[in-house]
């Protein structure tokens, strides 16, 4: 009598289970880095221009010098406006230029490992605390205000909170359910709500001068 042996194959791949996760985003979250990361990139780079004229020539007024607050030239001669040894917006035309770069990725379809996800969390949270810095700065130290930066502090607080929010809805982040389905529905709030407050204390910073 003959007896059936079962083979078992054994595969050389690895197991499903083992391959690290990768995810993309949609096609309205890789416009808005996009978007958000070529305003950025346009402000650091007007900027650095304007730098550049005014150490070549100390009476050089910028363009966005409109009147004693909004004073773009004020900023540029501060100290704080080096605060690495550097003029800011360099730092701003790498950093920008990167997340155009992730946005133009995710509208090719790229998908990337929680890793990077996480990696690029961590700059927009770099980014938006540095923005914090300066905006308090500006407004309690330099005493003047740049459309400039102004621009590139939007940019900046809406790539920083969506892209917490899309970590915290791929389990990246933890999160307990209803953060997660507030992120989901309601991400648009906490930049609105964020870039709000700031208006507003630009708004009280000199409000003599907007009403007088």
């Amino acid at each position: 009598m003959m007896s059936k042996t079962r083979v078992k194959n054994v595969s050389t791949e690895p197991e499903a289970a083992d391959t690290p996760r990768t995810v993309g985003g949609s096609r309205a979250f890789g416009l808005l880095l996009v978007i958000t990361g070529a305003a950025g990139l346009l402000a650091a780079w007007v900027i650095t221009i304007d730098k550049f004229k005014l150490l070549e020539n100390p009476n050089f007024v910028p363009g966005c010098s409109l009147n004693p607050v909004v004073s773009c030239g004020n900023i540029m001669k501060s100290e704080q406006a080096s605060a690495f040894g550097f003029p800011n917006p360099m730092l701003g035309l790498v950093a920008y230029g990167m997340v155009i770069c992730v946005g133009v990725s995710l509208l090719a379809r790229a998908t990337f490992p929680r890793w990077y996800w996480l990696t690029f969390n961590a700059g927009t949270l770099f980014g938006v605390g540095f923005c914090t810095w300066l905006q308090f700065q500006s407004l309690y130290r330099i005493n003047s205000l740049c459309l400039w930066c102004s621009l590139a502090w939007v940019a900046t607080i809406l790539m920083f909170w969506y892209v917490t929010s899309f970590n915290v809805r791929n389990d990246f982040l933890p999160a307990p359910r209803w953060l997660k389905s507030f992120f989901g529905e309601f991400t648009w709030v906490l930049p609105v709500m964020h870039i709000g407050i700031i208006g507003m204390l630009i708004l009280t910073r000199w409000w003599d001068f907007w009403t007088g």
